[in-house]
């Protein structure tokens, strides 16, 4: 036996499979993706095997990409869990062959409660294919299965389908990258469109704090306490003058001993980098690049400072 040679033909018959598929849609399809995209409930993915499996992973696509599905179990389906139905909703039901007893025990509760069934099948002349409001048939020429039973071709095409119809009902919605990071709060893109500077920022006490009479030598326990590596200057009414950072010290210190007693006013840089809490921490990465500086104030409506926030609490949010 050749591991390699083998492993390219059952790549090829699902390679060619597919490219079938995507010759063979047609309005149908079109009309799937309307009855889906018009459904006031949600879409119950329902298949049992194999083709269960695919269903788990086709519901899953759909729901984080703006298509509220689940998948149903259909022999569970049978014990209670047909409660989770309702008028509103469409099935989508996958059988290659069409005939699967667990899924066909369940087509009278959905025909009686009026619910709308897409079926996926590689037998159109099939139980289910005839019941079905529509139909999305998928053809191969075999399996793949040196035997010929195992599904494989029959699953990939089936997938592939899945993911068709959620990429067109993506665009039928209009989803954006906004609206794919709500359901996707913990993934690297999730983050870099949800998280502000707001939602890192350190605030309160945790801001390094000097006024423009502080001397060096005192303002150095306040840079080296926080942790930041400087401190914000500010005058009486609370408002942001200036900034004195790790770089200002060591350039001080190398100038000679009277450093220490010299005021915050007559080292800090007067044009402290800002930037309003809402801003996306993604956009603030930024802005500190553009800067070449390490960090940022954050500031209310008001102007007021709020908060800082680091590039290191941006680098630890995953951004």
């Amino acid at each position: 036996m050749n591991a390699i040679e083998e492993g390219k033909k059952v790549l090829a018959i699902e390679a060619r499979a597919i490219d079938a598929l995507a010759a063979s849609l047609d309005e149908r399809f079109d009309a799937a993706v309307e009855l889906i995209f018009s459904c006031k409930g949600k879409v119950v993915v329902t298949g049992i095997g194999k083709s269960g499996i695919i269903c788990r992973k086709i519901a899953a696509t759909l729901s984080s990409t703006g298509t509220p599905a689940f998948f149903l179990h259909p022999a569970e389906g049978a014990h209670g869990d047909l409660g989770v139905l309702s008028p509103t909703d469409v099935v989508l039901a996958v059988s290659n062959s069409g005939e699967s007893t667990e899924l066909l025990g369940l087509l009278p509760l959905i025909r009686r409660m009026g619910i709308k069934m897409i079926s996926i099948t590689g037998a159109e002349n099939s139980t289910l294919g005839r019941r079905a409001d529509l139909l999305l048939p998928i053809k191969i020429e075999s399996e793949g299965c040196p035997l010929n039973l195992a599904p494989m071709a029959s699953t990939t095409v089936t997938l592939a389908l899945g993911d068709a119809l959620a990429a067109a009902l993506m665009v039928r919605r209009g989803l954006s990258k906004e609206d794919f990071a709500l359901v996707h709060p913990a993934g690297s893109l999730g983050r870099r469109l949800t998280l502000t500077l707001e939602d890192l920022m350190v605030s309160g006490k945790g801001v390094p704090a000097v006024t423009p009479e502080t001397t060096m030598r005192e303002a150095i326990p306040e840079i080296s306490g926080k942790g930041l590596g400087f401190t914000g200057v500010f005058g009486r009414d609370g408002e942001l003058v200036g900034v004195i950072t790790d770089g200002d010290l060591r350039r001080g210190i190398e100038s000679g001993d009277s450093f220490l007693d010299v005021q915050a006013k007559e080292v800090m840089s007067k044009s402290p980098v800002r930037a309003e809490a809402g801003m996306l921490a993604v956009n603030g990465l930024r802005l500190m690049e553009e800067h070449s500086i390490t960090s940022l104030f954050v500031e209310g409506e008001d102007g007021r400072v709020l908060g800082v926030v680091h590039m290191h609490h941006l680098l630890k949010a995953g951004l």
